[in-house]
């Protein structure tokens, strides 16, 4: 599948970093550093425009040495890129940690998965046909 980009940022364009790697990392792309403190949020820009194709989708989402080591995350997760949007591609980076984190220029921030969707088509109806777990949800099952 081939996606137009532009890349208005300082920085080569995402990349798969494996052959099976699902996502691409996005990196910051910044004139200045971001201080995140504890608790704080902040929109970081990436520089980059992308056209997806109908039918598809980007979805933006956390880097999970990020999240483990820094405690730094995203808000709106996964984030949706629609097919008919053509801004720059912002991500919401936040500090769920205790300590105070910077945000570099070409910093990995997150990570960019282009995926299939489907839009669906509402039936209404009165009644919906019955299953063995019905309306159980939120840890019915007693499983830890």
């Amino acid at each position: 599948m081939k996606i137009r980009i532009v890349n208005h940022s300082k920085h080569a364009l995402p990349a798969y970093e494996t052959s099976f790697s699902a996502g691409m990392d996005l990196r910051a792309d910044l004139d200045s550093d971001i201080l995140l403190r504890p608790l704080e949020r902040a929109l970081v820009p990436t520089g980059l425009f992308v056209e997806i194709p109908p039918g598809f989708e980007a979805q933006i989402r956390p880097r999970s040495g990020l999240a483990i080591k820094k405690g730094i995350t995203l808000l709106n997760t996964p984030g949706t890129i629609d097919a008919d949007y053509r801004g720059e591609i912002m991500v919401i980076l936040i500090n769920l940690s205790k300590d105070e984190f910077v945000v570099k220029d070409g910093e990995r921030i997150a990570q960019m998965i282009i995926t299939a969707h489907e839009q669906a088509e509402w039936e209404q109806v009165d009644t919906l046909n019955p299953t063995e777990r019905g309306a159980g949800g939120f840890g019915h099952t007693g499983a830890r």
